[in-house]
């Protein structure tokens, strides 16, 4: 069967990170201004209709595509191509009539969706982002069976074809509405639509790209007799259904908590509607900028999962618990000094990027950017159990951080002297509860078994003198740039990242934390190697 070649789990992390870097740059060029033309009361109402449209993606996409990729990966490396292809199909009806039933509810119940989270301003937005969810389901499917053939390829070009259109139509109609002087409500249906177009444009070149690059076999050249379509469907749901729930619990349980936030501001707290909204919408473009590194992290998720599979199907338990390892390791390498980053530069970050905003917003961003690393790991520790066959164990650890972020914020929140600051704290200690209990797990039922003494210091203490030359070397230039306008601080967040980056890097090769072995990995790694004068792991 003709197919693009394949590519180890870190390759394809590579190859999806750099698609990362190019979506968060227009993703970038979408919030930032976004944020700035809708004001913080309006993007609260946008972000409180993309929390519904992540709901329902959560639990139309989280747990399926991941299991497809399992099941591609499995049927593959044994040779049962019939098998494969009878995934996809099943896949395929499956993904389309979930979304189908999604994208019915949110377009025709957009203002009961809407009332539920105490923002009825976001029903128009609701409204247009619904037919999003049906394109996106669809394009699970392809992405599914080329990540369980571990090319990462399309899934990279895919995201950044989706972002570009959804930046440039939801951009320019929400200017549009705005230079039109239609209400903020507008404004913001206008910027969710976009998402519904980037779905549509991703849809096409991903079946384009099925096509032109993946051929179904011949019977005559198969030898493997493929399940019924019955029971493919029912493995799929059997893996897929408790991944969907552990991940949609979580964005059930976030969007349960943003009505409690709401409700708490105003009814515990004494803050006013139009208070509470802003501290919420500020709150909402610091989430933004912490749910960074995690984008970072995804790449390698997603390329774990088939490669562990594939070991696994195999017995070769040695070499998927190593990648298990590697994976962890290299996420600390990843989030760490982007988490500790995000903290101690949260006041330029938030003053250059959202010039205006509330006061508040640098304190929620260095809180947030702590707990950015507790996400990251729970990520990919997720990513873990389910490849391994025990994806109902992350239910409970989702559930149990879910439940305790859920009752910090009503306590929190409802303190005047506190009031938002009580979600970033909820959240650490959300994700810090989830990484102990996965952790606990993984040890239990792996025979080999990640060790955090081998993946946690060297990262750790990278970051940490990276940090401190980041925050040196800021009230150093401040000494010389003394202005507090907005270009001033850009050069001063800029000088202070690059330094960070240098710092970092040099931290890293002299504590081994990135070795030799890994960017052998990874495309032009080797060469990467001698230029850094990388060494083999001790």
């Amino acid at each position: 069967m003709a197919k693009p070649k394949e590519q180890n789990f870190l390759h394809g992390a590579v190859i999806l990170t750099a698609g990362v870097i190019i979506t968060k740059i227009l993703g970038a060029i979408y919030k930032i201004p976004l944020g700035n033309i809708l004001g913080d009361d309006g993007y609260a109402y946008f972000y409180s209709a993309y929390s519904v449209y992540n709901v329902f993606l959560t639990m139309t996409t989280a747990g399926l595509p991941v299991a497809m990729s399992r099941m591609v990966a499995e049927a593959h490396e044994q040779g049962h191509y019939m098998q494969v292809r009878r995934t996809f199909s099943v896949s395929w009806w499956t993904f389309l009539v979930i979304g189908f039933i999604s994208a019915c509810i949110m377009f025709l119940f957009p203002q009961n969706l809407a009332n539920l989270l105490d923002r009825p301003e976001a029903a128009a937005s609701i409204y247009t982002i619904a037919p999003g969810i049906l394109f996106v389901c669809v394009v699970s499917a392809y992405r599914g069976y080329c990540q369980g053939h571990k090319n990462m390829t399309p899934t990279t070009i895919g995201q950044v074809i989706e972002v570009l259109v959804k930046v440039i139509v939801g951009l320019a109609l929400a200017i549009f509405f705005v230079r039109q002087g239609r209400t903020v409500e507008i404004a913001c249906s206008g910027a969710t639509f976009g998402v519904t177009a980037g779905g549509f444009a991703v849809l096409i070149y991903m079946y384009l790209y099925k096509r032109r690059n993946y051929h179904d076999p011949d019977r005559e050249e198969c030898t493997d007799t493929p399940m019924s379509s019955s029971d493919t469907l029912k493995r799929l749901l059997s893996i897929g259904i408790p991944i969907t729930i552990g991940s949609s619990g979580m964005s059930l349980i976030s969007l349960i908590d943003t009505k409690f936030i709401n409700n708490r501001l105003q009814m515990a707290a004494g803050f006013s509607p139009h208070d509470s909204a802003v501290l919420f919408g500020v709150f909402s473009k610091a989430q933004t900028l912490y749910n960074l590194p995690a984008a970072f992290v995804t790449p390698l998720v997603i390329s774990i999962v088939p490669s562990i599979a594939a070991y696994m199907v195999v017995k070769d338990y040695k070499n998927a618990g190593k990648t298990s390892e590697d994976a962890l390791r290299i996420t600390l390498d990843i989030c760490m000094p982007m988490g500790i980053g995000l903290a101690v530069l949260a006041a330029p970050i938030m003053d250059t990027l959202y010039h205006g905003s509330h006061s508040s917003g640098p304190r929620l961003l260095a809180i947030m950017g702590l707990a950015s690393f507790f996400v990251c790991f729970s990520l990919v520790q997720n990513a873990i159990l389910q490849a391994h066959g025990n994806e109902k164990l992350t239910i409970v650890s989702l559930f149990t951080g879910g439940l305790i972020k859920i009752t910090v914020d009503w306590f929190l929140v409802a303190i005047p002297s506190i009031n938002i600051y009580g979600a970033p704290i909820g959240t650490i200690l959300c994700y810090a509860v989830i990484c102990i209990m996965n952790h606990i797990f993984i040890r239990k039922h792996y025979e080999y078994k990640p060790s955090l003494a081998r993946i946690v210091p060297k990262p750790l203490v990278s970051s940490l003198i990276m940090g401190a030359f980041a925050l040196g070397s800021y009230y150093l230039i401040r000494l010389v740039i003394r202005g507090e306008s907005r270009l001033e601080t850009l050069i001063c967040m800029l000088f202070c990242v690059a330094v960070a980056v240098v710092v970092y890097v040099i931290a890293v090769v002299q504590t081994r934390a990135i070795t030799k072995e890994d960017m052998s990995l990874i495309p032009k790694g080797d060469k990467i190697a001698r230029y850094l004068h990388l060494k083999s792991a001790e």
